[in-house]
């Protein structure tokens, strides 16, 4: 057991992910296709601490209590129980994301790739990848596909199986696109992801169509990341994206993370396209739209989106590296 380091990247899904199958294993109810970009930076120190009583953990210097150090504890607990350390191998973690946090550019997902790799090896284990994404999953479902660089799906889960890894696609390589992040609030969602989901499942009466609609939009767009056709990925993006907060909007009462700078911009990327620039608009769970085009056009993009009202500035992201742990 010794001190360990991991450095681990956000994914932004292209076919969503939206709805669990299995809250209590963190199981998607569909497959989802992402992609890793390396701009959305989460670095994580873990080192064993034989004075500690509980897990420690500071994310961007504050130490996490309350109902938040309890979830974090549960999932060290999991790492510990992984890695056949004991119980009372309590960590020390300091985690930074180099990007907004809780605000919808998913930050859990690189929060807890690294903290899965950070801690695992703190912990003494040296955890493959498929394993490290089945951990990572338990902390936060799209976590599984940040653990990969480029391109990566996550199958669908089946209720009660913990054993759900995602996969590698394609590599970083397979195709030179960028992503142009248009940031659309300042702090924390109203609403979280897992929140969200829960209250879509429960109460939405379009949730039965997403179900039957994402595993259909999924399958395009992988077959279009696979022949890199960016209008058929766009398309189908687009249309994943839209039927996802179609089903959120609908849930009692809404679940709604669009605002106007989020409406703003899905108009401004029309424009773009009518003007003969090919860019393509994907929201989450939060206010931020985020813009795949071809590298070529990120500047372009992004000068445009940065000029839409409201806006709060633009990021330009490309394809990124998998988890990384010294």
């Amino acid at each position: 057991m010794t001190a360990a380091f991991a450095r681990a990247r956000a994914n932004i899904a292209l076919s969503k992910y939206w709805g669990k199958c299995d809250a209590a294993l963190n199981l998607p109810a569909v497959p989802s296709l992402s992609l890793t970009l390396d701009d959305l930076v989460t670095e994580t120190w873990a080192s064993v601490d034989g004075a500690l009583d509980a897990d420690a953990v500071t994310l961007d210097g504050s130490l996490r209590t309350g109902a938040e150090a309890a979830t974090l504890g549960r999932f060290l607990d999991l790492v510990r129980s992984r890695c056949g350390a004991p119980p009372n191998a309590y960590l020390m973690v300091r985690s930074s994301n180099h990007f907004p946090t809780a605000s919808g550019l998913a930050s859990s997902a690189s929060g807890y790739a690294a903290l899965a790799a950070a801690a695992s090896s703190a912990l003494g284990a040296s955890l493959d990848d498929a394993a490290l994404s089945r951990l990572a999953r338990r902390g936060s479902a799209s976590a599984a596909r940040s653990i990969f660089g480029g391109w990566a799906v996550l199958p669908a889960g089946v209720p009660g199986d913990d054993a759900l890894a995602a996969q590698p696609a394609f590599d970083a390589a397979h195709w030179d696109v960028a992503m142009v992040l248009a940031l659309a609030d300042k702090g924390p969602k109203d609403v979280s992801s897992r929140d969200g989901m829960r209250r879509t499942v429960e109460t939405s009466p379009y949730y039965a169509a997403w179900l039957a609609t994402a595993p259909l939009l999924h399958a395009e767009v992988r077959a279009a990341v696979a022949a890199r056709d960016l209008e058929a990925v766009g398309a189908a993006m687009e249309a994943s994206a839209l039927a996802m907060h179609a089903s959120a909007w609908a849930a009692r009462p809404a679940v709604r993370y669009a605002r106007g700078a989020t409406l703003e911009t899905l108009d401004a990327v029309r424009t773009l396209r009518a003007q003969g620039v090919g860019a393509w608009a994907t929201m989450d769970a939060g206010p931020h739209v985020k813009v795949l085009c071809a590298a070529a056009d990120a500047s372009t993009v992004s000068t445009h989106l940065a000029a839409v009202p409201g806006v709060l500035g633009t990021r330009v992201a490309r394809p990124g590296a998998g988890v990384e742990r010294t």
